[in-house]
């Protein structure tokens, strides 16, 4: 018996992307990658010709009324100004190699309006008062924390967008009774995803985030919260609401009463559907990572779950460990479907990449805790945040728990941002890059949004 061969190490990150690189272009045409569409800038190889329109059918029949299918044109080639060419050297100064300037051009992303949030380049800590370019957004911003202000989002895709899925919520999935109408509109989650998702080359595309978020926000508040939520029986109701998800394959006998029951309630029908969308638009790759995440949150609700059933105020660092399953980790993740483009698996499979999202998830669910304070403090029972956890676990009176978690929060942040950079040097594939400023994107919008919907928060009064 011939000897076995021995098990070929892991790649790592830079072999896994020299890999990727090298299947790149060969894969463009059919993938949707135009280099240059994605960077604006020549790369030396043939152009690769813009893909045909994409479609984008509604999902299978159901129960319900289904939308018609929508044609989603291929986006227009991004025009990205090329930059001026460098200045003669001075004698005796060495000139910048070419690489090192094209790696700097990239870390500093697009410019314009709306694009500040883009770029993966060192940005100075925002003062306490910021002055941003753009106008003046409603809503104070928390003072002291690390943030980036980016422009409102084009008003006529807000609209649609809102128009959209107000129709979907009511005419497809039956999401809400007609008395949670005013909270449906007051959660603005047509401003949310188009000031999230600011690189979505149709309305299409911002449509695939916008069912998934509302449909993720319908179990938190049907199972979890307050619209009939609760932690007794949670964990059942997870694992039925997952298998809209990820299907379940059993005999045909019960696979009949299997399906029905994905018409059993509002989020299992708003799962079923908004999943049923993102599968027409996404890879295979892309929809099992977008499952895997979902069970990390669906997991970190579980764990919320019993801290509550025990009464039990966990550590700081338990909580923050809760945190980084029970987060907006599933939004930022999906940023290249959104796109219209795909960061290949193996490279959203490295470990930096990894850290990178999770940093990403676990900052904006602190700027969550932070701007939703006060509603929950006037919510029934006693609600999990950090600043409560801090304060009970470390002594601290309410408003120190306050700022100490506000530092937390800027301490991920720039974690966040150093580690996004490095990784972004490390691996000079212009999908990574191109993913990194669309979750960069991401972390600014999710801040943008929570600071200026004054119908849900309001901040407490320690300044």
């Amino acid at each position: 018996m011939p000897a076995p061969e021995t098990t070929p190490p892991q790649s790592s990150l830079p072999a896994a992307a020299a890999h990727s690189t090298a299947h790149f272009l060969a894969e463009a045409a059919a993938r949707a990658r135009d280099i240059k569409t994605v960077t604006g800038e020549p790369t030396g190889a043939p152009a690769v010709p813009v893909p045909p329109a994409v479609s984008v059918p509604a999902p299978p029949p159901a129960s319900v009324p289904v939308a018609p299918a929508v044609s989603v044109p291929a986006p227009p080639k991004v025009s990205v100004p090329a930059p001026r060419p460098a200045d003669a050297p001075t004698a005796g100064v060495p000139t910048v190699p070419a690489p090192v300037r094209d790696l700097e051009r990239v870390l500093r992303g697009p410019s314009g309006l709306g694009t500040a949030g883009l770029s993966l380049a060192s940005r100075p800590q925002i003062p306490t008062d910021p002055q941003p370019t753009a106008p003046a957004a409603e809503g104070m911003p928390i003072p002291g924390l690390y943030y980036h202000p980016v422009a409102e989002p084009d008003p006529v895709r807000v609209e649609e967008v809102s128009r959209r899925i107000k129709s979907w919520a009511l005419d497809e999935v039956s999401l809400f009774p007609e008395e949670w109408e005013d909270q449906f509109d007051g959660f603005s989650v047509g401003r949310y995803m188009a000031v999230c998702h600011p690189d979505a080359p149709t309305i299409d595309h911002l449509m695939i985030a916008t069912r998934l978020m509302v449909a993720e926000n319908a179990v938190d508040d049907c199972y979890c919260e307050d619209h009939g939520g609760s932690p007794d029986g949670l964990g059942e109701r997870l694992l039925l609401a997952h298998t809209a998800l990820d299907p379940v394959y059993t005999t045909e006998e019960y696979q009949a009463p299997w399906a029905k029951s994905l018409h059993a309630d509002a989020p299992r029908r708003a799962y079923r559907s908004a999943m049923a969308y993102f599968n027409q638009a996404a890879s295979p790759s892309q929809t099992d990572r977008y499952r895997h995440d979902m069970a990390r949150l669906h997991l970190g609700y579980l764990a919320e779950a019993a801290w509550s059933q025990m009464d039990h105020v966990p550590e700081v660092w338990e909580y923050l460990a809760m945190r980084q399953f029970n987060n907006f980790r599933p939004c930022p993740t999906i940023t290249d479907t959104v796109g219209g483009y795909e960061l290949q698996a193996d490279l959203h499979a490295q470990p930096a990449m990894q850290k990178v999202i999770a940093l990403a998830g676990n900052a904006t669910t602190i700027v969550n805790d932070l701007y939703s304070y006060t509603k929950e403090l006037d919510a029934p029972g006693r609600h999990l945040n950090l600043p409560v956890v801090i304060a009970e676990r470390e002594g601290l009176s309410e408003r120190d728990a306050y700022l100490k978690s506000v530092e937390v929060h800027n301490d991920l942040m720039r974690d966040f941002e150093s580690n996004a950079a490095a990784l972004a040097a490390d691996c000079p594939v212009p999908t990574v890059h191109r993913f990194l400023r669309g979750v960069a994107a991401w972390v600014d919008g999710n801040h943008h949004w929570h600071q200026t919907n004054t119908y849900r928060y309001s901040l407490p009064d320690f300044w």
